[in-house]
């Protein structure tokens, strides 16, 4: 697709610009090894690489012109040089103006929060295909465009490519785009340039502390997306976390609140938690839902509220409401004729497992809990005994094994965790997750309940700089499948 370089540039604020503005563009990375002739190159000081030392090989690739926050010492008379403040930001302006500003011809509802940002993207996804509603997400699992998949590498992309799939979506007549906006897009300034109709708060809880260094911090960056809205969009929050008030501050978009405890605009009643499912009361009318769990009458709320803020009309939504799934990994059941009943969930954070378990603890138990998790290596270290911790109180058993180790030693991982477990509690360590699992499922009864928490929906596992195949269901299957 090729466009005019002042197109490109329009409304960009610039410090300089050295070499011609007069050609055409045939596109945008920040990849030096993805440049071809005609390119636009944008150097991003990364938290690993500086882009700024690849702006040579981007040239000889045939870049046209770089965008960069340093000037090189070494200026190729032929190519034109942008410099800017922020290259981040830039590259969120020209990659909508190089997409004719697709977020301007599409509803964009963005979802943040520690734990259900993949859950209520994908439940209103889903609900509003189910509508025949032209819409598109954005999610870790996977990206979609009506029914047309593709696949997902961050939990939120690059500007670049958001506003590529957003262009798609306009072309194939999308009225909505649901996505997830992590912490660190917000912070890495992924989503500017993007016109948002919406931003959705489900909670906030201890993650990510590895990256943004403290809590506040966190908070702070996912505040950030509501400072951002403007006077036509809306904003909705969790009124039952306690720090919805100060998420809200600074926000000038019309405000929405859904709660189960506190009073607020949307509300419902948990009238049955079971796990055959939810039955609850949302505006005087019971429905029943094959989803599960407290933290999923919060989702459904959350989608119920947002469905409606966006002028779905009331009549029969809350049917369509439930007949929803849960999405892949969240706290999926696999079903068996003998044997435990076996729990799949993506719980990789001390609030996410914490309510995982808390909703197993609610259902009618006659035997134990067996909790199979790890912890994600080289990153926040400081919750692994705090998941320890969680998982302790609320198993007879523990199975302590890899999630993605990816650079340390999975040993260290698991001895980390072990720091906040009760020593009272039984343990059974394995590095190796397939051979976790199987004695997880050996140890069961048919009347217990086996936890496998932390992978959920991914099919990889990290380790020393590789991903291998690797998918918690699909092994558990296979294991179950040699035993019946």
């Amino acid at each position: 697709m090729k466009r005019e370089f002042d197109d490109v540039i329009s409304g960009l604020k610039f410090i300089s610009i050295y070499g011609r503005k007069n050609f055409q563009i045939s596109g945008i990375v920040n990849d030096s090894r993805r440049v071809r002739k005609n390119f636009i190159y944008i150097a991003i000081l990364g938290n690993k690489l500086n882009g700024h030392d690849y702006i040579d090989e981007a040239i000889k690739n045939g870049a046209s012109a770089v965008f960069c926050s340093i000037i090189p010492k070494n200026i190729n008379n032929k190519i034109t040089y942008v410099l800017v403040k922020n290259t981040r930001i830039a590259q969120g302006i020209i990659a909508s103006n190089y997409y004719y500003n697709p977020s301007q011809n599409i509803d964009v509802v963005m979802v943040t929060g520690t734990n259900g940002k993949t859950t209520v993207v994908t439940l209103l996804y889903t609900l509003f295909r189910n509508m025949n509603i032209k819409v598109g997400m954005l999610t870790t699992i996977q990206n979609k465009i009506n029914d047309e998949s593709h696949k997902s590498t961050l939990t939120t992309p690059d500007s670049i490519e958001i506003n590529y799939y957003l262009n798609e979506m306009v072309n194939n007549n999308c009225r909505f785009c649901f996505m997830e906006a992590s912490s660190h897009a917000i912070d890495q300034n992924r989503i500017v340039g993007i016109k948002i109709k919406g931003a959705i708060l489900t909670n906030i809880s201890h993650d990510h502390l590895d990256y943004h260094s403290s809590f506040k911090n966190y908070i702070n960056a996912k505040k950030k997306l509501f400072d951002i809205l403007d006077t036509s969009s809306f904003a909705l929050v969790n009124n039952d976390d306690k720090r919805s008030n100060y998420i809200l501050q600074n926000c000038i978009a019309k405000k929405h609140t859904y709660g189960i405890k506190t009073d607020s605009e949307y509300k419902t009643k948990i009238l049955i938690n079971s796990i055959e499912g939810l039955k609850i009361k949302i505006d005087n009318k019971n429905i029943f839902l094959k989803l599960c769990g407290i933290f999923n009458a919060y989702n459904i709320l959350c989608v119920y509220a947002g469905s409606c803020i966006l002028g779905i009309n009331k009549n029969n939504l809350l049917e369509k409401i439930s007949k929803l799934d849960t999405p892949k990994g969240r706290f999926e059941f696999i079903k068996r004729r003998i044997g435990p009943t076996i729990v799949i969930d993506y719980a990789h954070t001390p609030d996410a497992l914490e309510n995982v378990l808390k909703t197993i603890h609610k259902f009618s138990l006659k035997g134990r809990i067996i909790t199979l998790f790890g912890a994600g290596g080289n990153r926040d270290k400081s919750k692994r005994s705090l998941m320890g911790k969680i998982a302790s109180k609320y198993s007879n058993l523990l199975v302590l094994t890899s999630d993605n180790p990816r650079n340390e030693n999975p040993q260290n991982i698991i001895n980390d965790i072990k720091l906040g477990i009760n020593k009272k509690t039984k343990i059974i360590q394995n590095k190796n997750r397939k051979n976790a699992i199987e004695k997880a499922i050996s140890e069961g009864k048919p009347e217990d309940i086996i936890l496998i928490a932390g992978k959920g929906h991914e099919i990889y596992q990290e380790i020393n700089g590789k991903k291998y195949p690797f998918d918690d269901k699909l092994v558990v299957e296979k294991i179950l499948s040699l035993k019946e």
